[in-house]
């Protein structure tokens, strides 16, 4: 991730539009300085509930956890988090997050501004995912918990025709391209309207290439202690969700792991049908 320009006002509107129509009454946006920029977050419950920090898959924005907000936000108070270098409100600083370890060095920082002094629960989607189970397995005195919903990266590769079909949007976004890829993966879910012009508008925004390598090693993983929820879309296209289901079980000794049959990779975590279920099951675990 490195320093971008500002984003657009055609996309801070789209993304105050969003965050209005989807997002429960008493929503806070909480700023945090860290060395690598300003990190803007969207926090909801209780302020003296525990803190429960989600970070979105690339280009979705922190908005993309409206569906949990309010269900999660009665027992948590929790923080979604515009990642760096993303599309978001976050702004780059002069310090340039490279590495993993930068990206330690981020959440570290994040978590220090939010005054968390005790183990706290983090949760991520898709590269919001890839994020935090690095972060667990560099800092896991820090958490308590960890969920990952249906990572990339983490447990299995990404299947050959979803990259091919999204390489035209990678190589040249546009809000064109970005509508057939998702309905693609989603196979023409009902999405909401909001956030998908929201998703749209983001093929725009000025984002920097994201931090990535290869996925952790089998003996690391075996060795994380933290207690992991690893929720994988049924219907995703971008890996084999039953297969990196079992590795999570087999290496992970920790981790509790399902399939949610019914849900696309790109429908989480905001998929209407499912985030009942996927509420409940986070609700659980987190306790």
């Amino acid at each position: 991730m490195t320093s971008t320009p500002p984003a657009s006002p055609a996309f801070l509107a789209a993304y105050d539009e969003t965050l209005a129509a989807t997002w429960p009454p008493g929503t806070a946006a909480t700023t945090v300085p860290t060395p690598y920029g300003t990190t803007h977050l969207n926090s909801h419950g209780p302020e003296d509930a525990p803190p429960l920090l989600l970070l979105p898959g690339g280009g979705a924005t922190s908005t993309a956890w409206y569906a949990q907000a309010a269900a999660l936000g009665r027992t948590y108070r929790v923080h979604a988090v515009d990642l760096i270098g993303e599309p978001g409100r976050s702004t780059a600083g002069k310090r340039t997050i490279r590495s993993v370890d930068d990206l330690r060095g981020w959440l570290d920082a994040l978590l220090d501004g939010l005054g968390a002094t005790e183990p706290v629960a983090l949760g991520g989607h898709s590269y919001g995912g890839w994020i935090s189970l690095h972060y667990a397995l560099r800092a896991p005195d820090r958490l308590r918990k960890l969920i990952l919903l249906d990572p990339t990266g983490c447990f299995s590769g990404f299947r050959p025709d979803y990259l091919l079909h999204a390489l035209p949007m990678l190589l040249r976004p546009n809000a064109a391209r970005t509508r057939a890829f998702l309905r693609w993966e989603t196979r023409g879910a009902a999405l909401d309207p909001h956030w998908l012009r929201l998703r749209e508008a983001a093929a725009g925004f000025p984002s920097a290439r994201p931090v990535t390598g290869p996925r952790p090693k089998p003996e690391a993983l075996r060795a994380l202690a933290v207690p992991t929820l690893v929720l994988l879309a049924g219907r995703s296209r971008a890996h084999d969700a039953e297969k990196a289901a079992a590795v999570a079980h087999r290496l992970l000794p920790r981790a509790e792991a399902a399939v949610l049959p019914d849900v696309s990779h790109h429908a989480l975590p905001l998929h209407a049908p499912t985030a009942p279920e996927l509420n409940r099951r986070i609700t659980e675990f987190v306790g």
